[in-house]
């Protein structure tokens, strides 16, 4: 841009002098059509609408991480959820135990006490014993919690990693989550929890579907309790028992189909999968590892976070290319009129300062949209609670 900027003012100051003699206006139109085309305006058709789309979005309740996030947010056409602390609270209720031995929940407990996963906060909340030490206790992404006391190796996790991955678990059926806890590789007690939706989940899911996002869930949970969770939010694609290993090479066949997927997640489990995918969202009630993998964070307890972060980034995205056409319309229609000889340099300092606020007004716009946005969606809350009530 500014090498044929200067150009046309080299051939503006030298087509007037020569062709009309008179040097200092010459110089007066040369100097009107460098200031006329000052790029202020194509220099702030982007970083304008991103300072207020990130704004917006923190109040919101949403954190941008990542300068990038919402170019490639306005491009997703596909959410992945994990279920886990995402599409549920992450704060289960241990609801029933099955113990081989008395001391099965002391044992449980002190494994319990060196892991953030909501599954394990439940233990220690809903467990009173006292919790037993071990010599060492290692976490494993995508199993569960491994002790040694000894001789002896405790484990405290899903059913495969606990008793073996030839294990068949008895409660395949089983609508509960559930946790294993195994000695030497023997089969200990059997914790089950339940948890509960978060808020919003089901009118985030059907936002995303008008908008024409495909939605999957993508979770490390057993695939009947994962299936339970999907029907009860008309999920149509659910994917359990996957690995962390499982969960990334998922986003990654979607991204090979084309596809550009957002990721959303909370644990350690899924900070690979957060990495890989195209753009990533995690609550922020997420493990360390998961926040610092997302690109965006969202603090309240709503699912709504996820279309409103998509609807925002798909409005910023449209302001980028009206504020771009802005810009090129408006030097387009000014370049020949400073070449001519029509404009003075006071006059094309007004013109570019007009350009700059103007693409800076409708950058505006999105706050405009988002207040717009946050009463829809009052409204539509209040009707929901008015049906429920009748």
């Amino acid at each position: 841009y500014s090498p044929v900027v200067h150009l046309l003012a080299l051939v503006s100051f030298l087509g007037w002098g020569f062709l009309g003699g008179d040097w200092k206006q010459a110089m007066l139109v040369a100097v009107a059509v460098l200031i006329i085309t000052c790029p202020c305006a194509l220099g702030l058709a982007v970083p304008v609408v991103q300072v207020v789309a990130a704004s917006e979005l923190f109040r919101k309740g949403i954190m941008v991480k990542d300068g990038s996030a919402l170019e490639r947010l306005a491009e997703t056409d596909t959410v992945a959820f994990d279920k886990t602390g995402t599409l549920t609270m992450g704060r289960p209720r241990l609801v029933k135990i099955e113990a081989v031995e008395d001391s099965a929940a002391a044992i449980a407990r002190g494994l319990a006490e060196h892991s953030r996963h909501p599954l394990s906060r439940a233990l220690v909340r809903d467990t009173e014993t006292a919790p037993m030490s071990f010599d060492s206790v290692t976490e494993i992404p995508g199993g569960g919690l491994e002790a040694r006391n000894g001789a002896d190796v405790y484990r405290l996790g899903n059913t495969a990693f606990a008793c073996g991955i030839s294990f068949v678990p008895r409660t395949a059926d089983s609508p509960f989550s559930e946790v294993v806890l195994s000695k030497n590789g023997v089969d200990l007690a059997r914790f089950f929890f339940d948890d509960t939706l978060r808020p919003g989940a089901r009118e985030a899911i059907d936002r995303l579907g008008t908008a024409g996002l495909e939605t999957l869930i993508v979770s490390g949970d057993r695939q009947t309790v994962v299936d339970n969770t999907a029907h009860a939010l008309s999920i149509d694609r659910a994917l359990g028992s996957l690995t962390p290993k499982q969960k990334v090479e998922e986003c990654q066949r979607l991204n090979g189909e084309g596809r550009h997927v957002l990721m959303v997640g909370d644990g350690i489990n899924d900070a690979p999968a957060l990495a890989a995918a195209h753009v990533s969202m995690a609550p922020a009630t997420a493990s360390d590892i998961g926040r610092q993998a997302a690109d965006l964070v969202f603090f309240n307890e709503r699912l709504d976070a996820v279309p409103e972060a998509i609807a925002v980034a798909r409005r910023s995205a449209s302001l980028i290319r009206q504020n771009f056409a802005l810009a090129i319309g408006y030097n387009v229609l000014a370049v020949p009129i400073a070449i001519a000889g029509l404009a003075t340099p006071l006059i094309a300092a007004v013109a570019m300062s007009t350009s700059s606020i103007i693409v800076v007004t409708n950058a505006l716009r999105l706050n405009a949209f988002g207040k717009r946005r946050d009463i829809q969606i009052r409204g539509g809350i209040g009707r929901s609670a008015e049906v429920k009530a009748a």
